[in-house]
């Protein structure tokens, strides 16, 4: 629909934003904010030993002087959108972020980082209070993902961090209590800054796919900083003449699916815990890798070809076939689904520790990784984006199917908790000052108990 100002869509979630309170969070919601922060803190420590690429955003906030925020697990302390800047480079560096099935969406990897900053440059902020601008934030970046009607890829435009920055706004009023109005300009100001190029999934020169998170981190949090402060934003940010919606998405949106039980039901309580740190679209075929090989005990040497089925979603992890078959860089190697698999092939299993210069150079993957080939599917009979078909041929002439309707970590096949939890304690031991099993245990208990947390901030300085 293309709406007008008087449609009042800005003005209904700003409302909502604005006036959203413990109280009124369904617990569903309170129980999946506090899995959404254990999964999102425990990635950002691991990045901060494993992603050399989010060094410089570090280093600059660093620079920026020493201040109130933690930057998680390097021991750096900087001011807070220097903070919001590291950690957001940090938080999809390992590529182990939640993300939402439903639509282009990673909603907490831009809202965490900032709500740390505010929770220790703000402090102390509660744990109730800190949950709710989680469940806020996450809840409007994926209800802004599944309103579009018109893809931005047709724009050239990469959504995942354009939606974050609006969640991250979102999230970061609701913590500071700013009013309906100072939100609406927060979301006018992000809307100056945020952007984020297709560009980002084609270009061989850059890592900066994997730091993607820093700048509508930095962006959402100027952005509410600016608008406590009395700066004026528009009338109608999102559904205005020549607003988010006319920019990104031809003006082409749904008004129901940004209204759909608002306030009463949040869709981070759909969010998928990843099981492995890659693209949420290699996972059905790693899961079906390891399957095959689990029940068919065959050596990867055996491994005569590898025929895999994907959709339009998944072309990128195929295309251009060369580079994801011999990946360079990190990132590659996790966007690319004959790389993942072949890991999953040869070592039984895809981990923190597989993405290092010594895997990308291991001739044992890139020769099964080389056997790949994609075909995509007309009509996929999987979820798009994280199902998938795989047909393995071995030189004996056996040939091995399987099909994935939904990868495991999806709500319907979610990662057990105790699966989530180890996942935060190995995440904890890769971080640049490491944390060990005991430390990171009671950090664990604690963040999935941080209604009862009465300094937030505290917990991670």
């Amino acid at each position: 629909m293309m709406a007008s100002p008087e449609t009042g869509i800005s003005d209904m979630l700003t409302r909502h934003i604005a006036a959203m309170r413990w109280e009124g969070l369904p617990d569903d919601a309170r129980a999946a904010a506090a899995r959404a922060c254990l999964d999102a803190t425990g990635v950002i420590y691991a990045a901060s030993g494993l992603a050399h690429e989010a060094q410089p955003f570090v280093t600059l906030a660093a620079r920026g002087g020493e201040g109130p925020c933690s930057i998680l697990g390097t021991g750096i302390r900087a001011m807070p959108v220097g903070a919001a800047l590291a950690n957001g480079a940090l938080a999809h560096a390992v590529d182990y972020e939640d993300a939402f099935d439903r639509a282009p969406a990673h909603p907490n990897a831009s809202l965490v980082p900032v709500l740390l900053a505010l929770a220790q440059s703000e402090g102390p902020v509660d744990g109730r209070r800190f949950l709710t601008a989680l469940a806020v934030g996450g809840d409007i970046a994926c209800r802004m993902a599944l309103s579009l009607r018109q893809p931005m890829e047709e724009g050239g435009w990469y959504p995942p961090p354009i939606v974050a920055a609006y969640g991250a706004v979102a999230g970061a009023a609701n913590l500071l209590g700013l009013n309906a109005a100072q939100v609406k300009d927060a979301l006018s100001m992000v809307l100056c800054q945020a952007t984020m190029p297709g560009e980002i999934k084609h270009s061989r020169r850059t890592v900066l796919r994997a730091v993607r998170e820093a700048f509508p981190a930095q962006a959402a949090l100027t952005a509410v900083l600016l608008a406590r402060e009395g700066v004026a934003g528009f009338e109608a940010p999102l559904e205005g003449k020549a607003g988010f919606y006319a920019l990104y998405a031809g003006g082409a949106f749904s008004a129901d699916d940004l209204a759909d039980r608002l306030g009463t039901h949040f869709w981070g309580t759909e969010l998928t815990f990843k099981p492995w740190p890659s693209c949420r679209g290699t996972h059905p075929f790693i899961e079906m890798a390891l399957d095959l090989r689990a029940r068919h005990g065959f050596a990867p040497a055996a491994v005569a070809g590898i025929d895999v089925e994907v959709d339009e979603v998944q072309h990128m992890l195929v295309d251009p076939l060369e580079r994801k078959q011999a990946p360079a860089v990190a990132i590659d190697a996790k966007f690319s689904i004959p790389f993942t698999t072949a890991l999953a092939l040869t070592r039984g299993g895809v981990g923190l520790d597989d993405f290092g210069a010594d895997t990308l150079g291991d001739q044992q993957v890139l020769a099964l990784s080389a056997l790949v080939r994609p075909r995509v599917a007309k009509a996929p009979a999987w979820q798009r984006g994280t199902g998938g078909a795989m047909g393995i041929r071995l030189h004996d002439g056996t040939f091995l199917e399987a099909m994935v309707p939904d990868a495991l970590g999806c709500p319907a096949r979610p990662l057990p908790p105790a699966a989530q939890h180890a996942k935060f304690v190995d995440c904890l031991a890769h971080a640049a000052l490491p944390r060990g099993r005991d430390q990171a245990e009671r950090l664990a208990a604690a963040i999935l108990t941080l209604d009862r947390c009465e300094d937030v901030g505290s917990l991670f300085a």
